[in-house]
């Protein structure tokens, strides 16, 4: 694209330079490389949008869990005897959790879900279109997050009224590394 806009700039300079093209093909050239100019801008604002939203996609790997609800406060080590990841792609979310007994132990677990998300600075919104616990599906959670280096805070309200869910859930995540 800076190829094809300096290309039409030497043109028009040239074109300015030797008289003997008149004045109204000089006018439309000029238009024509202030509109090239204003889309260029434009994608590039884009770009800029882009590369805010890459920085939340990714493979992460849940450190710990904080829910707070009704005053009671439980933190959860995912780092200890289960393990979960979200995988986050440029437009959806997945989720997967398990025990590291696998299944064997009498806290054997198993838990996934996804779907689409919006993300915009740090505000990020789970569209919860799929999980093995089917009264959660359908609904829209609402997070703030915040990136530094390899580390994703996620805070938020966590509310179906249908379920008397209705707790605050902050997660701490780190970025897993490509393993090729």
């Amino acid at each position: 694209m800076k190829g094809l806009v300096l290309s039409l700039i030497k043109l028009f300079i040239y074109l300015v330079r030797h008289k003997n093209y008149c004045y109204m093909k000089n006018k439309i050239v000029f238009i024509s490389i202030s509109v090239i100019f204003l889309s260029w801008n434009s994608s590039v604002q884009t770009t800029e949008t882009a590369s805010s939203k890459k920085r939340i996609e990714g493979t992460w790997k849940l450190l710990t869990g904080t829910l707070i609800e009704k005053g009671d406060t439980v933190v959860t080590d995912y780092t200890k005897g289960k393990a979960f990841i979200k995988i986050i792609n440029d437009d959806h979310f997945a989720f997967l959790t398990h025990d590291l007994g696998k299944g064997k132990n009498a806290d054997s677990m198993f838990s996934c879900g996804g779907g689409g998300y919006q993300f915009h600075d740090s505000s990020y919104t789970e569209h919860l279109e799929y999980c093995n616990d089917r009264q959660w599906e359908g609904n829209d959670f609402s997070f703030t997050v915040t990136i530094n280096n390899d580390t994703l805070i996620q805070k938020g309200i966590e509310k179906i009224d249908s379920l008397g869910v209705n707790r605050l859930n902050i997660e701490k995540y780190i970025r897993l590394k490509d393993q090729k």
